[in-house]
């Protein structure tokens, strides 16, 4: 497993310069001009990602894992319901977050909505957990369910997913960007541990992220159900940015983001005792 990061992220900080410039000159053309607006370090994630599915194939080779059920993994019949159901827990209460913070002022509508803006929503919402998903609760959460019970895989798999997604260099760390610049990104990845209490608030949202979403695949046996949770974090998370702007901080409750601080904490624990609700009712005799 190592060497499949190791070479992910050698390949990522490769690729991701090739990445950005064409996807300049793709805008520059009058092709999906909203490509433009993405900074280099989103690019250099999307090369991340885009290394993790080229070294998948012989990754799995090397483990011997040929079927899904090697990872632990089984066909689900009700995969379209999972899937609402997921976007649904998701949405609800992050939606009655937001109308909350909007109400008292922690955040303001904005005037105007940028259509460019928007470009983005869409695409995250529909890819992003279709790639993360196999990846951490499919691939990685398989592997160690290999070895290890179903808690301490668990915990194992949301460490990792919280690590990747917070391991990452500040927006405006490259301006110019060269051949080396995918290696700069690396080098300042660690940035962020300069301020302790964001990690500990950052870190603490998504490790509970990722178990709630590792808890619904051991459930499930499938990863339908995170996939509608990942979506629906996504879509309402996103939107909210695109409709409306932050006006103050109110540590330890929010920080800079919908990622940070208590609410979002108790936001995910809300999504995760309504699953856990509803996977008693689908257990129950009666049901």
């Amino acid at each position: 497993m190592l060497a499949y990061f190791t070479a992910t992220i050698l390949f990522g900080a490769l690729a991701a310069p090739v990445l950005f410039w064409t996807g300049q000159s793709l805008a520059s053309h009058g092709i999906f001009p909203a490509l433009a607006t993405f900074s280099f370090e989103s690019y250099f994630h999307r090369a991340l990602i885009l290394g993790a599915l080229m070294f998948l194939w012989p990754f799995l080779r090397w483990l011997g894992i040929k079927k899904p059920g090697d990872l632990s993994l089984s066909a689900n019949r009700h995969w379209l319901r999972d899937l609402g159901v997921g976007s649904f827990v998701a949405v609800l209460p992050v939606l009655a977050c937001e109308l909350v913070l909007v109400r008292f002022g922690i955040y303001s509508m904005r005037p105007s909505l940028s259509w460019h803006a928007w470009a983005r929503v869409v695409p995250a919402t529909v890819f992003v957990p279709f790639i993360e998903e196999p990846l951490f609760r499919g691939l990685i959460l398989g592997i160690f369910l290999r070895s290890l019970r179903p808690w301490p895989a668990n915990l194992a798999s949301a460490g990792i997913f919280s690590i990747v997604h917070f391991l990452k260099a500040p927006e405006k760390t490259t301006t110019a960007v060269q051949w080396n610049s995918g290696f700069i990104s690396v080098a300042h990845s660690f940035d962020q541990f300069g301020e302790p209490m964001l990690v500990f608030a950052g870190f603490t949202t998504l490790l509970v992220i990722g178990l709630v979403l590792a808890y619904t695949r051991l459930q499930t046996s499938s990863l339908w159900l995170p996939i509608g949770l990942h979506a629906g974090w996504i879509l309402a998370s996103m939107a909210f940015g695109k409709l409306t702007h932050q006006e103050v901080e109110a540590l330890p409750w929010l920080g800079k983001s919908l990622l940070v601080g208590l609410v979002p904490l108790a936001v995910c624990l809300i999504s995760w005792a309504w699953l856990r609700a509803w996977f008693k009712c689908e257990d129950s005799p009666d049901s």
